[in-house]
């Protein structure tokens, strides 16, 4: 009997804080789920309703779509924040752009539960006036997918609905590594093709992409096929850095090396067919808890300021070339040039753009190290380069080949420093018009002063030349 009652104490238990949370007004942030377990665990209709409000009341900063169904026919809710008053940063430049997702396992709820906060914050964070919120959203464009599979997340299993695992069904290197359930063909299930697809035709340049889990306390990066470093290691190396140096110990490695070989992941599809700088977050796996209600913002709170520094700082995990000189002298030109980004590029190129638009000369490829300043030299023939014309550079983002294209104006004015060019122009040649006015001027100044010096000598010998007469 006693036995029993505590089971059933322990069953009620959760209900008591609930009731204090929903009768205090202040906490707006509740996890919108099912009563038993609040803190942890949303059905899709509660997300569903929630996201719903969020566009209803914060039109400004939240737009809301659905990318696809899931196998059951359930939505695959978008949730798009940034200030829509404007199409570009107020600097003018583009908008960054950062994708996340949730909810790949539909029993791992923490995972979505981050998904969801990562929205949340931004959306409270400008209702509230909060500065780094206002200029996350100024600035960039923040996608979040919270629930990928909804049907598995209503009926508590880490499939989908057809017993799919959706995180081995990705079109890279898909079912070549020990796993099970990776279904009968890359992109066999509706809820993964949905998020490729969007992720090649809405943010395709996105940044950055994370993609949120539970299990293991740990960030993965590219690659789980390989245990080697991914190309763009100094960038991944380099976030490491930072996060461990002051935000937060979460170990942060190789996927192959900080998990086991795993094939087919949306985190090595959006690094090596996308390009995109990739993590896998993973939070613990402490999900159910008796007697436990932290709230997420507590719960997560380690977790949300790893995800708001990289947010923050999205900016940086590309090559940013910024060009200091270009000086052309004696059929070599030099270009001095600094990146500002955290992620190297292997193939840039210089490009001269005549005044017709027309690419005359490019140059050789060259790469730039990440957050490092380069000088390269390049043969060329000075006479093909015209004063009206302009320089561009040619570029990849990071190193791996998906890696997107950028062309950029360079906005430094090339130098001129030949011989023979310099001597007429500049130097003291024979027929250098300063030259020759400097010439005349000498020849009188120096005639000016010779009848100067021959004037008392002349009168000198006036004077002798009377006395004699006398």
């Amino acid at each position: 009997m006693r036995v029993a009652v505590c089971l059933i104490m322990c069953m009620l238990l959760p209900l008591v804080p609930l009731s204090t949370v929903q009768a205090d007004e202040t906490h707006d942030q509740a996890w919108p789920g099912e009563p038993v377990d609040n803190h942890v665990h949303m059905t899709w209709a509660a997300m569903t309703l929630e996201v719903n409000d969020w566009a209803d009341t914060y039109p400004e900063i939240v737009d809301l779509i659905s990318i696809g169904e899931s196998e059951l026919g359930k939505a695959l809710w978008v949730v798009r924040l940034s200030d829509w008053s404007t199409e570009t940063q107020p600097d003018g430049s583009q908008k960054e752009i950062i994708y996340i997702d949730g909810g790949h396992h539909g029993n791992e709820y923490l995972g979505t539960a981050l998904a969801w906060l990562s929205a949340k914050w931004y959306i409270n964070g400008w209702a509230e006036g909060n500065e780094e919120a206002i200029n996350v959203l100024q600035s960039s464009e923040v996608h979040v997918l919270i629930m990928l599979n909804p049907d598995g997340n209503d009926i508590d299993t880490r499939w989908n609905i057809n017993q799919v695992d959706l995180n081995r069904n990705y079109d890279h290197y898909w079912n070549t590594c020990p796993t099970t359930q990776p279904g009968s063909a890359a992109f066999s299930e509706s809820e993964t093709l949905a998020n490729s697809v969007y992720m090649n035709t809405v943010v395709p340049e996105a940044d950055l992409y994370v993609t949120m889990h539970t299990g293991v306390w740990i960030m993965l990066y590219p690659w789980g096929k390989w245990p080697e470093q991914p190309p763009d290691w100094e960038l991944f190396h380099g976030i490491r850095e930072d996060v461990n140096g002051g935000i937060s110990e979460i170990p942060i490695q190789n996927a192959n090396q900080g998990l086991y070989p795993n094939c087919g992941t949306s985190r090595d599809y959006g690094y090596g067919a996308m390009g995109f700088p990739t993590f896998t977050f993973e939070t613990d796996d402490e999900q159910f808890v008796p007697g436990s209600f932290e709230d997420l913002n507590e719960r997560l709170g380690e977790e949300m300021d790893v995800m708001r520094y990289l947010i923050n700082n999205v900016w940086y995990w590309r090559a940013r070339l910024d060009v200091q000189s270009i000086a052309v002298e004696d059929d070599m030109l030099t270009l001095d040039i600094v990146n500002h980004g955290m992620a190297s590029t292997a193939n840039a190129s210089l490009e001269y753009i005549t005044a017709n638009g027309e690419v005359s000369w490019a140059s050789p490829l060259f790469e730039v190290n990440a957050s490092n300043s380069s000088v390269v030299s390049f043969a060329v023939n000075d006479g093909m380069f015209g004063a009206d014309g302009t320089w561009n550079l040619n570029y990849q983002k990071r190193v791996i080949n998906a890696a997107t294209w950028v062309n950029e104006t360079v906005n430094v004015t090339a130098t001129y420093d030949d011989g023979e060019q310099d001597r007429f122009l500049t130097g003291f040649g024979l027929f250098n018009p300063l030259s020759v006015l400097a010439t005349i001027i000498g020849v009188a100044a120096f005639s000016n002063e010779r009848d100067l010096r021959r004037k008392p000598d002349e009168i000198e010998d006036d004077e002798r030349n009377a006395t004699h007469e006398n």
